[in-house]
């Protein structure tokens, strides 16, 4: 057995995806996606671990793509961010259902489905062992919900940026492409940013990491124990730092 006392992180950061969560389904959510997440997420907080989640909307709407023909490109991140609350009210139930005391904030004026979003107010959710889902990006446009994950992490003293993927971490170039492509163990921000072929995360959010020294962990979240292996400290997937 692990001794998790000088390994464990205190706070995490994690970030999902959208498009992991439709699952089967083309758009929307899959149930079982949510569900399989909800336990990753009680099995890694054993160790005393507190979890912020910041979940995309992509799939429903991309705010980049759909902007155009007539809709303003702020008008399109809006719709983003509010695919991103409508995955973040529906993750909350799924978790409240699997019994995870669950609070959903949002940087969006949206009382009527989620509490607003202040620093104080997460801060508290988060010491009384309460998951706290982040919803609505950052509230403006033009911030992808990347740049809000790190951003919220650094608000909220978050030790770790988890950035929950289907691959098991950053590879040179597109490994589903690519048969010989190499996974890095560890990479440097500098690098990270600079390169091109490496678009696993935005680099306006690696920027941001970087600026502040907080690491991003990119790993394969559909890897049964991988949340929890990643909360005791273990090595999984790509280190960016």
């Amino acid at each position: 057995m692990l001794d998790l006392s000088a390994m464990s992180y205190k706070r995490i950061l994690l970030k999902l995806s959208g498009e992991q969560l439709s699952g089967k389904f083309e758009v929307g959510i899959d149930p079982e996606i949510a569900s399989y997440v909800a336990q990753e997420i009680i099995d890694a907080k054993q160790a005393g671990t507190e979890f912020v989640v910041v979940v995309g909307g992509g799939n429903m709407v991309r705010g980049a793509e759909v902007a155009g023909h007539g809709i303003r490109r702020v008008t399109a991140d809006h719709m983003g961010m509010l695919s991103g609350l409508m995955n973040a009210i529906a993750l909350t139930d799924i978790f409240e259902a699997r019994g995870i005391v669950t609070r959903c904030l949002s940087n969006l004026f949206t009382d009527q489905v989620a509490e607003a979003y202040s620093f104080r107010r997460a801060d508290k959710h988060l010491e009384q062992s309460r998951v706290v889902i982040v919803a609505g990006g950052l509230g403006r446009p033009y911030f992808t919900h990347d740049v809000a994950a790190v951003n919220v992490a650094l608000e909220l003293d978050c030790n770790v940026t988890l950035k929950a993927t289907k691959v098991d971490g950053v590879y040179d170039k597109d490994p589903i492409k690519h048969t010989d492509a190499k996974r890095f163990n560890s990479l440097d921000y500098q690098t990270a940013v600079e390169n091109p072929h490496i678009k696993v995360m935005d680099k306006a959010a690696l920027g941001l990491a970087m600026e502040h020294g907080m690491p991003v962990i990119v790993f394969d979240i559909m890897e049964p124990g991988n949340l929890k292996r990643l909360a005791a400290g273990e090595a999984v997937g790509t280190k960016i730092s």
